[in-house]
């Protein structure tokens, strides 16, 4: 069952939460009980199949869909028709305590897309289980790959509209193509002025407003999320965890119960919150380590307890952690606070009354015994790229390299070498400016458009270019919205008017 992270006395199954998406008092549902498991239940993983491991996991959260429904959602989601590895979520060795875990083998090239493959059969489902008869209006904000993974997965969904808002100079090109061509009847994409904070924020406030929710409701549409606000969104991603120590016993990189680091690149802390998940239900997880680029506010508050979102925002080479207010973090602290609501409620309103909030000492030893972290900006960024391809010949998209860096220092000023795995959240092939200048002899190429310069990525670093990026080339222009922070409202209702 799930209860808001700010106290209303809702008590909702999965499939209820994952409809709604967020909480009628703005707040986030979490599960009421965390499952734990043991050494046996993890050992059993080692011989199964992702999609198996992915059922042992969700099961344990989505425990009022049936075991035919649950494993439908997951047979379509992970299928190799869409992912290019058969592993779905591989893990490369680097050397013999360093790993990555390539999250980026599905159809949009990230991170995203373990989830968000798997969400439209999962929201899908929820309809029918709760007899719901309104049209589901998906709004999502995006800082790069949620957009894209969102509208591949929710395309043509009986019963579901999606309108996908970013920031409109926070992408990177192949980002922005990848949604303005995406095609679907049931799919919207808009740009935003501004950052994505402004996008984001934009976003909770039409949730958060109940006569524009009751005007969608008198025209039968109701409102619910995409992004890792949604319970829907952030379960699956606990699974690749579980997946990734599964996998490292069964090649004999660990022993069953010894302790693994994890480094992930973060900025909504969706994808950090998944693998704390993980940890309290008893994965052998030892740090969860964060890394942030030059938009460094989740540093600052895991090493501090401060959360200061009254900062200079960073547009940067890895601009799917350009945020800086960080929407899961709430999360956390229900967790770290033994869901203490009130105070839950007060430090978010804190938060957008002053722009900031700082945690008692007591929860700040408690989050520092979990979490470490540090931050990257775009200099160290490119050299780590460079580094990583020289020495050994791997391709790291610039969030990868930050998580790389990060994860280096953490040694360095820690000495604990315990076996590490760094999470890589995107395709080096998204980012093929960047990771070019990085890795190419020359500095001075004349290729500069963006699939010149997937081709030439490609002959350098003798990887192949994904399907899905190089077919862009010849993909039209279907989406070309631009509007305010405050005009988003108005978008919406033009959008569900016209495709009524």
């Amino acid at each position: 069952m799930y209860s808001s992270t700010r106290g209303s006395n809702d008590i909702l199954t999965a499939a209820e939460a994952i409809k709604r998406g967020i909480a009628a008092d703005g707040g986030l549902f979490v599960p009421t009980i965390l499952p734990k498991i043991d050494d046996k239940w993890l050992a059993k993983l080692v011989n199964l199949d992702y999609k198996e491991r992915a059922f042992e996991v969700l099961s344990l959260f989505l425990t009022d869909y049936s075991e035919e429904e649950l494993k439908n959602c997951i047979v379509a989601a992970y299928t190799t028709e869409k992912f290019d590895d058969a592993a779905i979520a591989p893990v490369a060795a680097i050397d013999h305590n360093t790993f990555v875990l390539e999250l980026w083998h599905g159809p949009t090239s990230a991170f995203k897309d373990m989830a968000l493959q798997i969400l439209p059969h999962l929201m899908s489902k929820a309809l029918s289980k709760t007899q719901e008869e309104a049209e589901i209006v998906i709004l999502t904000a995006t800082s790069g790959d949620t957009g894209k993974a969102a509208l591949e997965g929710f395309a043509n969904v009986d019963q579901i509209k999606i309108i996908v808002f970013y920031p409109e100079e926070g992408v990177s090109p192949i980002q922005r193509l990848q949604m303005v061509t995406q095609q679907g009847g049931n799919v919207s994409v808009v740009a935003v002025r501004g950052n994505f904070d402004d996008t984001q924020t934009g976003v909770k406030n039409i949730f958060n407003d109940p006569s524009f929710n009751e005007n969608l409701a008198a025209k039968g549409f109701q409102l619910s999320s995409a992004n890792s606000i949604n319970w829907g969104r952030l379960a699956p991603q606990i699974v690749y965890y579980f997946s990734a120590y599964a996998d490292l016993l069964a090649k004999g990189h660990l022993q069953l119960g010894e302790v693994v680091n994890f480094v992930v690149p973060t900025g909504n802390f969706g994808n950090l919150l998944a693998g704390y998940y993980a940890k309290t239900m008893g994965l052998p997880i030892g740090k969860l380590i964060c890394a942030s680029n030059s938009n460094n506010v989740l540093t600052e508050f895991l090493d501090q307890g401060i959360y200061n979102k009254l900062r200079t925002f960073h547009k940067t080479l890895s601009p799917s952690m350009d945020i800086l207010i960080s929407s899961n973090l709430e999360r956390l602290l229900y967790h770290i606070t033994n869901a203490d609501t009130v105070q839950i409620k007060n430090w978010m309103e804190e938060l957008n009354r002053n722009g900031q909030y700082c945690v008692d000492e007591r929860y700040l030893e408690s989050i520092k015994d979990i979490f470490w972290a540090d931050w990257v900006d775009d200099v160290k960024t490119l050299e780590k790229i460079t580094e990583v391809f020289k020495k050994y010949q791997y391709v790291a998209d610039p969030h990868t390299a930050v998580a790389w860096q990060v994860g280096e220092r953490y040694r360095q000023q820690t000495g604990d070498m315990t076996l590490q795995v760094i999470v890589s959240t995107a395709s080096p092939f998204k980012f093929n400016e960047s990771v070019l200048d990085a890795i190419r002899d020359s500095k001075n190429s004349d290729i500069n458009d963006e699939f010149s310069m997937l081709y030439e990525l490609s002959q350098v670093s003798g990887w192949s270019i994904p399907p899905a990026l190089a077919a862009l080339e010849k993909a039209s222009i279907c989406h070309n919205i631009v509007c305010d922070k405050e005009e988003m409202s108005l978008v919406i209702n033009d959008i569900l008017e016209k495709n009524r």
